[in-house]
């Protein structure tokens, strides 16, 4: 048998259940033989995630669900397996639930020719869809549904108490996830999520990547102006709002202005 070792009352994650890194972030929260799993990771992890759940001497028979906190790779890869192993149901959002009935390959990000990633992405039916306000229960405990777009569209986080199982929406270092077009993903979303967290009482942020940490609301306030930086640049793209470059340009079309240096080299 194994020893729990439990971050808080009624919640393990298994990395750090491990002492090593497994993939993403994988949450065990439980009450009493009750329990679910908030992400399940890459599918060659999802054996050992199951075999240290069972010595943990957590009836299998017993997952309530699995449930997706949004449609990556990294962290939804084994849900097919895992899901088909345990006999559950998996929950998700339901701007997830096409990308995961599909495996798209792209939204998921388990393909990108451009770095030569290439990843299986079993499809996986999503039997829960949850919305911003739902309660999912385990047990005795609740867990309050948070849709936190951004990162993706179908993007969840959820509160129990004190703590917020925070998805990729930011990270001890203040990072937060991937901002790409082909992703789905919504700076301004992005912020407004973010803005959410940092005017709640929640305590703790236990993200899908990296450690957990103490809400900073000086390190939120960071990362949401550098997010509002990003809606203005064009280094993200189609993801921007707008190119204030532009709007210089256009002007000084109209007003037939040089640029700065130019005529004095035009002889």
């Amino acid at each position: 048998m194994l020893q729990r070792k439990p971050l808080f009352p009624h919640v393990i994650e298994m990395n750090h259940q491990a002492g090593e890194i497994l993939g993403c972030n994988v949450y065990l929260v439980y009450d009493d033989q009750d329990w679910l799993l908030i992400d399940v990771g890459f599918d060659d992890t999802v054996d050992e995630i199951i075999e240290m759940i069972r010595q943990m001497d957590f009836p299998l028979s017993n997952c309530k669900t699995l449930i997706a906190t949004h449609a990556d790779v990294d962290h939804i890869q084994g849900l097919a397996r895992a899901k088909q192993l345990l006999k559950t149901t998996a929950t998700a959002h339901r701007l997830c639930a096409e990308t995961l009935a599909s495996g798209d390959p792209i939204r998921t990000y388990a393909s990108i020719p451009a770095q030569n990633i290439s990843m299986e992405m079993p499809p996986i039916k999503i039997d829960h869809l949850v919305e911003d306000g739902d309660i999912i229960e385990v047990g005795n405990l609740k867990l309050e549904v948070w849709h936190t777009p951004g990162h993706t569209d179908g993007q969840l986080a959820f509160r129990m108490g004190n703590l917020l199982f925070s998805g990729d929406n930011i990270y001890r270092d203040g990072c937060v996830g991937a901002i790409d077009a082909h992703h789905g993903s919504n700076i301004e979303d992005f912020v407004r999520s973010l803005e959410r967290i940092r005017n709640s009482d929640v305590e703790w942020l236990l993200p899908s990547h990296g450690p957990i940490f103490a809400k900073d609301n000086a390190l939120l306030d960071k990362t949401i102006e550098r997010l509002k930086g990003y809606m203005h640049m064009a280094d993200f793209g189609t993801c921007m709002k707008d190119w204030p470059l532009m709007d210089e340009f256009e002007r000084e079309l109209e007003q037939g202005i040089l640029p700065e240096g130019v005529a004095e080299n035009q002889g």
